[in-house]
C-alpha cells in the first residue's frame, strides 16, 4: 500500500508539472513520451517489442501526432485569433496537420507490413492488425489532451484538468461506492472487484463534480448545468468502457499489468486506459455544445 501511494504521489507531482507548463512544448513532449510508454507496453503484450522495425514504426508514429500537433498550433496562435484571415488559417492548419499525420501513418504502416512480409513465419495477422489498430488509436486518443488544452485560450488549463478528471473521478466514486455498498457484480469474468453499484456511484459522482465545477468556473446557468451533467455521465460510463476493454485484452493475454512503470499501479496502460476514451468524448462535447 505504501509503494502504491508513493507511487500515485510521483505521479501527481510529475503531472502538476506538466499542467503547470501546459502552454509550452512540455505538454506535447509529455504526451509524447506517455504515448511511447503505452504503445511499447501494448506491443510487449503481444509479444512485438523485440521487433525493431515494427517497434520504431509504431513509436515513431506514436510521437508525431502529438509533436505534429503541438509545433503546428503553437505557431499557428502565434498569428492571433481575430481578422478576416482567421476562418481561412483555420482551415489551412487542419488540412495540413491532417496531411502531415496521414503521411506518417502511411511510412509507419508501410514499414510494418514490410516487416510483417519478411517475418510471416513468424508474426501473425493479429499481431500486426494489432499493432495497426494501437498506434493510431492511442496517439489520436492521447493527443486530445493538448487538443482540449488549446480549445480555448483563456480555460484550456481547466478544460483539460476536467478532461482528465472524466475518467479518474468516476473511478475513485466507483471505487469507493463499490467498497462501501457494492454488491453486484458488474463483468466478474473480467473485472471481479467492479460492481453495479460502484458504475452507479461513480456515474453519480462524475456528473456532480462536472456540474459544480463548470458553475463554479463559469457561472451557473441552467444550459450549463444540464450539459455539464450529461458530460459527465457520459464520460463516467465510457470511461469504465474503456477500463473493462483493457481488462479484457489483459484477461485474454494472460497478462495482470501492462507494466511496472509506477510500482503498485502497474504501467501506464493501466492507468490511462479509460483516459483513452474519455478524453476524444469529453472534446467532442466541448466542441458540439459549448460547456464553457
Amino acid at each position: 500500500m505504501l509503494t502504491r501511494i508513493i507511487s500515485g504521489a510521483v505521479g501527481v507531482v510529475l503531472l502538476g508539472a506538466v499542467l503547470f507548463f501546459h502552454d509550452t512544448i512540455v505538454l506535447p513532449i509529455a504526451v509524447a513520451a506517455i504515448i511511447a510508454v503505452m504503445l511499447f507496453e501494448l506491443l510487449r503484450a503481444v509479444k512485438l517489442h523485440k521487433c525493431l522495425p515494427i517497434l520504431l514504426a509504431a513509436e515513431a508514429c506514436g510521437i508525431a501526432v502529438p509533436v505534429l500537433y503541438g509545433i503546428m498550433t503553437k505557431l499557428y496562435l502565434m498569428g492571433g485569433y481575430e481578422g478576416a484571415g482567421y476562418e481561412f488559417r483555420n482551415l489551412r492548419f487542419a488540412h495540413e496537420y491532417d496531411m502531415y499525420v496521414f503521411a506518417a501513418v502511411l511510412l509507419c504502416s508501410f514499414v510494418v507490413f514490410v516487416t510483417w512480409l519478411r517475418k510471416h513465419k513468424e508474426i501473425r495477422y493479429e499481431q500486426v492488425f494489432f499493432v495497426l489498430a494501437v498506434m493510431i488509436l492511442v496517439p489520436q486518443a492521447m493527443t486530445t489532451m493538448i487538443r482540449i488544452e488549446r480549445f480555448d485560450p483563456e480555460s484550456g488549463l481547466f478544460l483539460l484538468i476536467m478532461g482528465l478528471c472524466g475518467a479518474w473521478i468516476a473511478d475513485t466514486g466507483a471505487y469507493f461506492t463499490g467498497v462501501a455498498i457494492g454488491k453486484h457484480k458488474l463483468c466478474p469474468e473480467i473485472s471481479p472487484k467492479k460492481t453495479i453499484e460502484g458504475l452507479v456511484g461513480g456515474i453519480l459522482t462524475t456528473a456532480i463534480v462536472y456540474t459544480v465545477a463548470f458553475s463554479v468556473y463559469y457561472g451557473f446557468t441552467a444550459k450549463r448545468a444540464v450539459i455539464a451533467c450529461a458530460t459527465g455521465i457520459v464520460c463516467a460510463v465510457i470511461g469504465t468502457v474503456g477500463d473493462l476493454s483493457a481488462s479484457m485484452v489483459k484477461r485474454q493475454i494472460g497478462f495482470k499489468d501492462y507494466g511496472k512503470i509506477m510500482p503498485g499501479h502497474g504501467g501506464l496502460m493501466d492507468r490511462f486506459d479509460s483516459v483513452l476514451f474519455v478524453l476524444p468524448t469529453f472534446y467532442a462535447f466541448i466542441a458540439l455544445f459549448g460547456v464553457q
